[in-house]
Formats: structure tokens, sequence, C-alpha cells
């Protein structure tokens, strides 16, 4: 690693290109919640053929389409949030089950209380991320779908826009950053709250910050892949020797990565092949994901630019908010995790619900990170059984 920081320093071409691409590509996997080190599995197929495959997947698979009624909420340093509503359908939520077997199994035919459930995305993802779940829920109950700061269709980071990069971004940020986006999408009536790995996180911060609100308005809690801290702890899937010397180097590289952001995503872009391989490793537990899938994650993650994965990373490792899971302890909470999590791992999980004794714990088998992508129905059908608990659809029973 500290050869990727003097290729980067340098940007020196030829073999300090290579070595700066497969360093791009490694950090870029960094905003799965990757880490650098791992073996990718050679592919038989030539370069220019896999790419005609990737493009032709960008064309014809319909993951990230759907698309709400826009709005944007203005955080307290002033920070521009993207948000889309997909409201209840106009004729008092009734929905055409014969239409769609699949509402008709989560939650027949009735309307569905006036809740609004607010999706929130993990690191260096986006809203798009629900994709699945959000085509499950539209039409049924008020969702709300919004771009974490410097993501998506939000505006980048009052401070680091100014600094010009570099300034960190804290998870204490990211709560008010809900909040600002609750007040301009939903201010009144109950809530449920979904975060996914940095999104959970989130909601944490939320809590903590802002208790009133846990305890007069939110209805329920799902807490997807994530954790409540000690994430400097995490292996990632490698040896602990190794991990211990990337954790030595990592913040120093990543400064150095983010402020050379047109060569690290240079290299990126010329590393497609390793970069698909470490998403796979590092986002899917399973062998026989969808390649439209797999690749539809590919694309969430590469639109994060470097200096971005920067200022968010040393986040994680202060992360602590275990205190704050107890303001959840009134109401009903899902925690749900794959088993083949190398991110959050499913012991972090746990450890919520150690700490919240009525809540449901789940553990999705042959999963990884990005579990509601990988393993949808599951999740989704997880998540219809939390709203039904919460009074936000009826229980058809």
């Amino acid at each position: 690693m500290s050869g990727t920081g003097e290729v980067v320093a340098a940007a020196a071409p030829a073999a300090g290109w290579r070595r700066a691409g497969i360093a791009g590509a490694a950090i870029g996997v960094l905003a799965a919640g990757a880490a650098a080190g791992v073996a990718v599995e050679r592919l038989t197929v030539g370069r220019s053929m896999r790419k005609r495959a990737r493009l032709a997947l960008d064309a014809t698979a319909p993951y990230g389409s759907l698309r709400g009624r826009p709005g944007r909420a203005i955080a307290d340093d002033g920070t521009e949030l993207y948000y889309e509503v997909d409201e209840v359908d106009p004729a008092g939520g009734a929905v055409d089950a014969d239409a769609d077997p699949r509402r008709r199994r989560l939650f027949g035919r009735k309307a569905p209380a006036p809740v609004t459930v607010v999706f929130s995305h993990g690191y260096c993802l986006g809203q798009d991320s629900w994709h699945f779940q959000r085509a499950a829920l539209r039409g049924i109950v008020r969702t709300v779908h919004w771009d974490q700061r410097s993501h998506g269709r939000s505006g980048r980071g009052r401070a680091q826009d100014r600094a010009g990069g570099g300034v960190p971004v804290g998870i204490d940020q990211l709560g008010r950053d809900l909040k600002a986006v609750i007040d301009a999408a939903a201010p009144e009536g109950p809530l449920v709250l979904v975060g996914h790995s940095m999104g959970g996180m989130t909601v944490m911060a939320l809590a903590e910050r802002y208790p009133e609100l846990i305890r007069d308005r939110v209805a329920a809690v799902a807490l997807v892949g994530t954790s409540s801290g000690r994430l400097d702890e995490v292996s990632f899937g490698l040896p602990v020797a190794g991990m211990k010397a990337v954790r030595r180097v990592l913040p120093g590289v990543l400064r150095a990565l983010g402020s050379q952001p047109e060569l690290v995503e240079r290299g990126r872009r010329a590393t497609a092949d390793l970069f698909a391989g470490l998403i796979k490793r590092y986002s899917f537990g399973s062998r026989d994901v969808d390649p439209a899938v797999a690749r539809f994650a590919e694309r969430l993650i590469e639109s994060t630019p470097i200096d971005v994965v920067a200022e968010f990373y040393p986040a994680f490792a202060e992360h602590d908010k275990s205190a704050a899971l107890a303001l959840f302890r009134d109401v009903p909470v899902l925690v749900l995790a794959g088993d083949k999590d190398l991110v959050t791992p499913s012991s972090h999980s746990e450890a919520i619900a150690d700490l919240l004794p009525d809540a449901e714990l789940v553990i999705v088998p042959d999963a990884g990170h990005l579990v509601m992508l990988e393993h949808p129905e599951t999740v989704t059908d997880r998540l219809a059984d939390l709203l039904v608990r919460a009074g936000a659809v009826p229980d058809v029973l």
C-alpha cells in the first residue's frame, strides 16, 4: 500500500498507471465497505467483449429506473439534499392486487395507514439501491428515498465544496441531514425508518440527536447490514496481521488518492474487470447473482468520486451509537444481515439485537453486504412483516 501512495504522489506513467489503477479499483470498492488485497478470479472472455456486455446490461436492465416526486431539503450547513416521494395510490390506497400478485401476497387489498417509510442508503451507494423494495411498496405505503450528501443527486457537502475536498464527514452530520429530509418530505405523521449500512448508522445518529422525534413519531425501525460501532475491528476477510497493516497506511493512502481524483478515476476505469471482481466479492455472498444486478451494484459504487470515498471513510472508525439503540426499545425493530457479509459482519447485527432483545433478528443465508439486492424477496417480506406490526399496513391473515 505504501507503493500505491508513491505512485499517486508521483503520477508516474506506464507501470505507475497500472498500479494506480489497481489502487483506484481497490479503494473504489471500499465505497461498498470492502478492502484491497483479495484474489480475483480470471475471466475467460476478451476485455472488449466484457465491456460490450457491461454496456448492454446498462442499456437493458431496469434497476434504478424508478422515479418519484422530486424534492430538495436544505441541511443545517446549507447542503442541498435530494429526495423523492412515492405516494399512496390516489384511489385511497386501493391497489389492483389481481394485477400484481406480489402485492396481494404482501398486503392484500386494503388501504394502508398514513405512515411514511423513509429509506436511507449506504456508503457510496444511492437511493436506487432500494430498487426492489421500492418497486414492491410502490402505491401501497408512502415512501421517501433520499441521497446522502455528496452521493447520487444530492449536493456536495458545503464544507468539502468550500475547501476543495479533504474535510471529513461525520455520522452525526448525516443524522442531522436525515432530520432535514424528514422535515421537508414528511413533516407530520408516523414514520418507519429503514437504513442500510451507513444509512442504519444515520438512523442511529438521528435518534441520538432527536430522541423526541423517535418517541413521538417513529412507529418502527429496520436496520439492514449495519453496525452500532467497533467497525475498526472488522477484518474484511483478510488475515488479521494484513488488516492491521492496511489500517496503518489506509488513512494516508486515502488522503493521497482523494487529492488526485482524476488520476484514480482514470485508473479505476482502466481496471474495470478487477473492480467488478472486487464488487462481487464484497457485495454478494452467493455465486449465482444475476449479472444485471451485479452490474447495477457496480454502477452505483463506481459513480461515487474517490474524494467522496476518502472524506467519509474516517467516520466509520469513530462511529459508536450503541447507547442510542435504547431509544428504539419501545417500537418494533427489524435487524437483518447477510451471513456472509464481510463489510458489516452479521455479528454486528447480533450485537445490536443483544441490546434490543425484543427486536426481530434475521440472518439471511448465502447473502453478502448488499442483501437487499441479492435476496430482495427475503428483505421485502421481512419489511412487510415489520410494516404490519407497526400498523402501517393491515394484517390480512
